[in-house]
């Protein structure tokens, strides 16, 4: 659970939900195998392929110290077309 961080909802991911394509931001260290297999026992979903790409740096000021924030990686999730994963919880 730890290597994957938290679902993006933007509005290019908004519309890759259409396709049955999900956006994850995930840990730099974490590789494919390992986020396919955790995708698939922890939503019961089956994944059929995946992409992943590292969004470039950006330098970001907080007063006189100029530095970068912490890193990470996307993964984008393509799922088989009868399978879905909540991303909003229904209460």
């Amino acid at each position: 659970m730890d290597k994957v961080k938290y679902p993006v909802l933007t509005e290019k991911t908004i519309r890759l939900l259409e396709r049955n394509q999900y956006c994850f931001d995930v840990d730099l260290k974490a590789s494919k195998t390992e986020i396919k297999q955790w995708i698939q026992d922890f939503s019961k979903v089956k994944v059929v392929a995946m992409n992943s790409h590292r969004p470039p740096k950006k330098k970001k000021r907080i007063g006189p110290v100029l530095g970068y924030p912490v890193r990470y990686k996307r993964m984008i999730i393509i799922l088989e077309s009868n399978y879905s994963i909540p991303l909003f919880l229904n209460k």
